[in-house]
């Protein structure tokens, strides 16, 4: 995971544009297969940070960059993955819901 940091104290005269909530972008390359593949990939980290969305602060900004072992790994271990980096940032508090419990399992096809 990469993490870039910004200070919103030195941004100087730029606007600030934010419609409201946290903001995600997704990064699937062709390493992680076809575009079949890669939309898929895309279809369920889109429906991860849906359910993730609710437990952040609206000024986040998330970027995941999907890494070819995304194209097999299950709904459930990519929602753990991701959650457990949010923490590690101190983004996403410590009682938000497991991987499992947010009702992502059985989705990964």
């Amino acid at each position: 995971m990469h993490v870039l940091l910004h200070d919103d104290q030195s941004s100087g005269p730029e606007p600030s544009i934010r419609v409201g909530g946290p903001r995600f972008g997704l990064i699937v390359s062709k390493a992680v297969g076809n575009a079949v593949v890669r939309h898929r990939v895309a279809r369920r980290l889109r429906h991860i940070c849906a359910s993730v969305a609710a437990d952040l602060p609206d000024s986040t900004d998330v970027v995941l960059r999907a890494l070819p072992g995304a194209a097999t790994a299950c709904s459930v271990d990519l929602e753990k993955q991701i959650r457990g980096g949010l923490r590690k940032l101190g983004t996403l508090s410590e009682s938000g819901p497991a991987g499992g419990e947010s009702g992502t399992a059985g989705s990964d096809s």
